[in-house]
């Protein structure tokens, strides 16, 4: 993967490089390999290389003329057909001089201009620049894998992969509103598609698409899910998952560098490894596999609704079955501590804390072997992988501590910002938008919109951080589109949730590993956790000037930092920030206004 950086001004010339050359130097953890800007009379693009294709031909930015007219390129992602476009493309007159997806992904938009987003599968974030048509576009895949942020200010349209790097333009301040603020506090770290914390900065959304030029900006949708009548039988549904999710994982092993992938012993992990271990096999290789656990934690595990076991036990199984080259790594809990702000510099926000910061370091160990890794997001949302499934809660149902998240602000600042308000509107917004009537369809959708979001940024966010490209083979839009129309009585056959899929891999998995309980990611149970993160609350809180005494009850945060956290009664977010996540979450927050020095405004 890579990371990308833009400007586009018609107002003025543009000479000045160092602008785009400080945007373009902050990514360099996303693309640690090279480097390049490219620039014309009005627009500047920057490059961070992460080389996992062609490793020599696939420099960008990437320029080509096709009937007197040039088109230039910046690209973050993998194309997974890209030979088929290659054919395709070729039929149509034009010929490759590198191997490239980058080469293609060019020749695609020159040939169907922006309708070539439709014939591609893949993860992606890039940018054209039209010299014909003085004109940038801007796209971005159909589930969100890859991230890209821009704004529009007198300087004309800044864009790029992480907020960070449109801050570093001269232009662009730290300001965030009090809406900001509400949602990120409300709502947080989840976000509404397409707003971020920072006023004026925007992400576009999955599936959309942007077009630039000195008469005006448009973005449009152009993709979605539709809903339909699902006519095939239960059988025709068992082969069909299982020959969708065999040809996702197959297409996403294409690497001109090594290749691993992440297993924990659960369903979705296990499919992705089994499946990439019987390919390699039959090339002769053997496929290496990582886990992730924390110091100590077999002592102070402590079995809950959500982590009802350790992973150690079906890890060893897979391992075995398939012949694996395993690897688990142990996090230390000062490590888990200290990588608190590097998780924050990551995400440019508060957000999941000691789960963040673990994978930088679960990323940077294995970066030390492998650059490409195959992950297993996004089964639990497309087939009913998670308790709130089952258990009917309003609005976000990974969102059940609105009323205790209010509580822990100042009286003042409860008007000011009204976390219950902003969390019931951003619902409502949602609900409107969402192609069907059917209750349970539409926490599918939600899911799809809020929480996987949440979750896919965190992934690539981290472990980019760590020069690590994850790919998340479950987020192929072919199984997104059939998964949608599946009925509730096929996905949870059996009485089991992801039934459907389970049902898919029985006799490709052993059948201990096909009907574990789902577990989620695992975080520390160890006290010297909680120590370390309530030390460092106590030093903050001792700098009367931090925002923390200015936002928060101080009665609440004492009584939340000698408990641990544990007088919060409810997870913050999700099944795993509890405890003292919540104290590191209060600790990023402290980092955030300070490392970020952000202005924080009423409009």
């Amino acid at each position: 993967m890579c990371g990308i950086a833009g400007i586009v001004s018609f107002a003025k010339v543009l000479t000045d490089t160092q602008q785009i050359q400080q945007m373009t130097d902050i990514l360099a953890h996303r693309g640690p390999d090279a480097q390049a800007i490219w620039t014309e009379q009005h627009v500047q693009l920057g490059h961070r290389r992460l080389a996992v294709i062609d490793v020599v031909g696939g420099a960008q930015p990437m320029t080509r003329t096709h009937r007197d007219k040039f088109y230039t390129i910046v690209y973050n992602g993998e194309l997974y057909n890209t030979e088929e476009l290659r054919q395709a493309l070729i039929t149509q007159g034009y010929t490759f001089t590198t191997t490239s997806d980058t080469e293609v992904l060019l020749y695609a938009f020159i040939e169907w201009k922006e309708h070539c987003v439709e014939r591609i599968n893949g993860i992606f974030a890039f940018a054209v620049w039209d010299d014909s048509q003085q004109s940038i576009y801007l796209f971005r895949d159909r589930l969100g894998v890859k991230p890209l942020f821009y704004t529009q200010n007198a300087e004309g349209l800044l864009f790029a992969s992480e907020i960070k790097a449109l801050l570093a333009h001269h232009t662009i301040r730290p300001i965030v509103t009090y809406e900001g603020l509400t949602a990120l506090l409300s709502i947080g770290p989840s976000r509404k598609p397409g707003t971020t914390v920072f006023k004026n900065i925007f992400e576009l959304p999955p599936a959309h698409a942007l077009q630039f030029n000195q008469n005006k900006m448009t973005t449009w949708c152009y993709w979605d899910v539709e809903s339909k009548e699902h006519k095939d039988s239960l059988e025709q549904t068992i082969e069909h998952v299982r020959e969708l999710t065999i040809d996702a994982i197959q297409r996403q092993l294409v690497s001109d560098v090594p290749l691993c992938t992440l297993l924990s012993g659960g369903l979705d992990s296990s499919i992705i490894t089994a499946i990439a271990a019987n390919t390699l096999k039959e090339h002769g290789e053997k496929l290496h596999t990582y886990s992730i656990d924390y110091e100590d934690n077999a002592q102070f595990f402590k079995k809950n609704d959500f982590q009802t076991t350790r992973d150690g036990y079906w890890i060893d199984i897979m391992s075995k079955q398939f012949n694996t080259v395993h690897h688990e790594i142990i996090i230390e809990q000062e490590q888990l501590v200290a990588y608190l702000k590097q998780a924050l510099r990551g995400k440019d926000y508060p957000s999941m804390v000691d789960i963040d910061s673990s994978l930088i370091l679960f990323g940077q160990e294995i970066k030390k072997n492998f650059t490409v890794a195959l992950s297993g997001e996004c089964a639990d949302e497309l087939f009913g992988g998670y308790p709130w499934f089952y258990n009917e809660t309003p609005f976000f149902p990974w969102i059940r501590s609105i009323d205790e998240r209010a509580q822990l602000l100042q009286g003042s600042w409860q008007q000011r910002l009204p976390l219950k308000d902003y969390l019931q509107q951003a619902y409502q917004d949602e609900i409107t938008q969402i192609p069907t009537n059917d209750k349970r369809q539409q926490l599918f959708y939600l899911n799809r919109q809020y929480f996987m979001q949440t979750l896919l940024e965190r992934k690539d966010r981290m472990t980019m951080a760590a020069g690590l490209e994850v790919r998340v083979p479950f987020a192929d839009h072919r199984l997104v589109e059939y998964a949608w129309n599946i009925p509730w009585e096929m996905k949870t056959i059996g009485g089991l949730e992801k039934g459907i899929l389970r049902k898919s891999f029985e006799g490709i998995l052993p059948k201990e590993v096909v009907y574990r309980k789902k577990n989620p990611y695992p975080k520390t149970y160890h006290p010297k956790y909680t120590n370390g993160v309530q030390k460092i609350l106590q030093q903050r809180l001792e700098n009367e000037n931090s925002i923390l005494y200015e936002l928060f009850n101080h009665e609440k945060i004492n009584e939340l930092m000698q408990s641990g956290g544990s007088s919060f009664r409810v997870p913050w977010f999700g099944q795993l920030m509890a405890g003292p996540q919540l104290l590191a979450f209060l600790i990023q927050i402290d980092m955030w206004f300070e490392e970020y020095a952000i202005e924080l405004v009423e409009h």
